[in-house]
């Protein structure tokens, strides 16, 4: 072969070999190792998980464990690792804070308890007891261990004293039940679930802490190289069917998480006018995520009637999640979407070609002689249904409805029409004439009946509602996307039931 050309085969094998290595990248590597550092109570069914997922997916999983506060210290040190799992809620939020983590999934539930010996030979039975000369009792370094960051939290003053009772300072809860496992203490406090995986220990609740709950959470680390592999292990191990099952075994109550599924599916609906801003971010999502994303835009008149004709949620097309275009198109499937985030507004507007030549100023000028106006469908779009809605309120529809030449079920034909010179005047989001306001002149519109609130919604038995809530946290981080479109950001406050969504009367279906 002549130089030349063994030259270029060399140059194409290379190209190859490059994108298939790129390829397995964006689906996550299925045999990386990862680096998942663990509080140390939770070592027991975490080593168990990590086992039956090596097994099963050829996964090297290395486990690091330590009381939480001192793991949080490694993980900002070494600045390398991919999972974080965190006993306590505050220790999460903590990480948070310190920008150490990203996604995050709940996977057990604990409660602070005493631990003593099995019988309670010291017969320990109220807060006061603790302290008795005759009780050795330890306790975990509050810097280093969660289960006494959250008993000093709760205890106050009561935890000082405890403090100065104490015979040993322990760095984990795990060695505090060790010690009082061989007889070298009479009681600690640790929490439930530890109990439970020490032979001839029990547990005794105080109502001074055992009411509390706090959940043992799995995180993404910032610094995690692929994220791909690190949600798919974070998923096993808060799936029901899988970690989750292990959980339960060892003596945790498990937070509940999706049913397992190596590449999860998730189903969007979405009304029209969210498009340009939660396009982009939905792929991000998915590529990060590693799962199958299906986005529907439509009308949101015509993304309900497919939503009842499918009859209930058994079919597998009903959206996991509904993103629709106004609060107003939430209660005719509140069923299946009891609660929804208020996420973004938009204002609707009358807009006009640049330099507005008919003169239009006011919403009656769309009832003047020769004009040619374009509406959304009222059945059909949110936005054709409000903009009837308003017209009939105004007492204008009947006049108005002469001068409409063309109705269509999304704004964004309108706004192609207008541009090629077919229409006088349209009603629209004003989103969606953003992208090009050299074409257009913005007429306003009455303010009680112009803003559009885009709620956020997902479906209550979806079989994977955690994801569909880490796509609204992901949502919630790229608020500057949305502010990029044109939107108003309203995303950071509660969700809202769907029965106690605030629609004028006039919208009211």
């Amino acid at each position: 072969m002549p130089r030349r050309l063994l030259a270029l085969a060399c140059f194409a094998l290379a190209l190859a070999v490059l994108a298939l290595v790129m390829m397995r990248r964006g689906e996550g590597d299925a045999n990386a190792s990862l680096t998942v550092y663990c509080a140390a109570g939770l070592k027991k069914p975490v080593e168990a998980i990590a086992a039956a997922y090596g097994k099963e997916f050829g996964v090297e999983v290395n486990l690091q464990y330590g009381g939480t506060g001192t793991l949080l210290s490694q993980i900002e040190v070494a600045k390398r690792g991919d999972l974080f799992i965190a006993a306590d809620d505050g220790s999460l939020a903590d990480a948070g804070k310190r920008k150490l983590v990203a996604e995050a999934l709940p996977l057990a539930i604990q409660r602070p308890v005493v631990a003593v010996k099995a019988g309670n030979p010291k017969a320990v039975r109220a807060l006061a007891d603790l302290a008795r000369e005759d009780v050795r009792l330890a306790l975990a370094n509050p810097e280093a261990a969660s289960i006494s960051r959250v008993s000093k939290r709760l205890l106050g003053a009561e935890w000082d004293k405890l403090t100065a009772e104490a015979v040993v300072m322990k760095p984990t809860v795990t060695e505090l039940a060790a010690d009082l496992q061989l007889g070298a203490t009479d009681a600690a406090i640790v929490w439930d679930a530890v109990v439970k995986q020490f032979d001839g220990l029990e547990a005794v609740d105080l109502p001074e802490i055992s009411s509390h709950r706090e959940n043992a959470s799995v995180a993404v680390l910032s610094v995690c190289q692929d994220p791909v592999a690190a949600l798919r292990f974070a998923r096993y191990l808060a799936a029901p069917d899988r970690g989750g099952k292990i959980f339960g075994e060892q003596g945790f109550t498990p937070a509940g998480g999706d049913s397992w599924m190596e590449k999860p599916s998730l189903v969007l609906y979405s009304g029209g006018v969210n498009r340009l801003a939660i396009e982009p971010v939905l792929k991000e999502f998915a590529d990060r995520e590693g799962v199958d994303l299906t986005t529907v835009y439509n009308g949101c008149g015509i993304l309900c009637a497919s939503m009842k004709a499918m009859g209930d949620t058994a079919n597998p097309k009903f959206p996991d999640v509904y993103y629709a275009c106004d609060v107003c198109f939430v209660p005719p499937v509140a069923e299946q979407f009891p609660e929804a985030v208020l996420l973004t507004e938009t204002a609707i507007v009358i807009a006009v070609p640049e330099g507005n030549p008919a003169g239009i100023k006011t919403l009656s000028d769309l009832a003047r002689g020769g004009l040619r106006v374009g509406l959304c469908n009222a059945e059909q779009s949110t936005l054709g249904f409000m903009t009837t809605a308003m017209l009939r309120q105004t007492g204008l529809l009947e006049s108005v409805r002469k001068n409409v030449v063309v109705e269509v079920p999304t704004a964004d034909f309108l706004v192609n029409q207008m541009r090629a010179g077919s229409l006088d005047a349209i009603v629209v989001y004003e989103v969606n004439v953003a992208p090009h306001p050299e074409h257009f002149d913005l007429i306003p519109l009455p303010e009680e009946f112009s803003k559009a609130v885009q709620p956020f919604a997902v479906r209550a038995d979806s079989p994977n509602a955690r994801l569909a809530g880490r796509l609204l946290g992901f949502l919630r981080s790229r608020s500057e996307a949305f502010e990029a479109a044109g939107f108003r950001w309203r995303g950071d406050g509660a969700a809202v039931p769907s029965d106690q969504l605030e629609v004028p009367p006039w919208l009211k279906q």
